[in-house]
């Protein structure tokens, strides 16, 4: 586990006696659900959620590893993330200085945003993790903001989205959030739901009490 700029940290996984194999990470109580290559290699970039990470790898067979960084920058920033089983059509969507959905600073999987904007405090980005192909994929989606050296004060407004789709109408869903500031404690706030009907297809649902806003000040 190596740091990176933006708090993040480069995670690479080495178990040649495992290759195609799906492998489910841990971190703070966020997880997801990859696969490794032909030579049993994984690599992947994770914002870190404490100072000190603890990044657990676990297989099926019950064999792991567990690698540790210090991640010293994550007390300028704020993160949020929404995690699932599953396809659900969940998302986590940032509103920044009071965009509209569409606009310049409409953060979500579709307009991600440039990590090297949150490395110098010029607005947030969103990375996602886990890999959809896989059955019952464990997926995970982490909103970032540079809150402790932001080019511009005032607040970002967060929410769960959830599109109404053939796989999750009619159906019962979960889903989970976390978050925190600056590396400090994380809240979390789990999701259990029943969709709408079917006839539903194509509208969606904004959750804001799943994630609280960001309120963005000059120190």
């Amino acid at each position: 586990a190596t740091p990176m700029a933006a708090a993040l940290v480069n995670l690479e996984l080495s178990a040649p006696c495992a290759p195609n194999e799906r492998v489910v990470i841990h971190h703070n109580g966020m997880m997801f659900a990859e696969v490794t290559d032909d030579a049993g290699m994984f690599t992947t970039t994770i914002p870190a959620l404490s100072e000190t990470s603890v990044f657990i790898a676990s297989f099926a067979s019950g064999e792991g590893a567990v690698a540790n960084a210090k991640v010293e920058e994550i007390s300028s920033f704020d993160r949020a993330v929404v995690q699932m089983q599953g396809n659900l059509g969940v998302g986590l969507h940032a509103r920044e200085f009071g965009a509209a959905y569409g606009e310049k600073g409409h953060i979500w999987r579709e307009a991600p945003g440039e990590i090297a904007d949150g490395a110098t405090g010029f607005g947030g980005f969103l990375i996602q993790l886990g890999d959809a192909s896989l059955e019952s994929p464990l997926m995970a989606e982490v909103y970032s903001f540079p809150s402790g050296f932001a080019k511009e004060i005032g607040s970002v407004e967060l929410s769960v989205d959830i599109e109404i789709t053939a796989a999750n109408c009619n159906k019962d869903i979960e889903a989970q959030t976390l978050q925190t500031s600056r590396g400090t404690q994380i809240t979390v706030q789990t999701l259990d739901m029943s969709m709408p009907a079917c006839d539903a297809i194509g509208d969606f649902l904004m959750l804001k009490k799943m994630v609280n806003d960001m309120k963005v000040a000059f120190n």
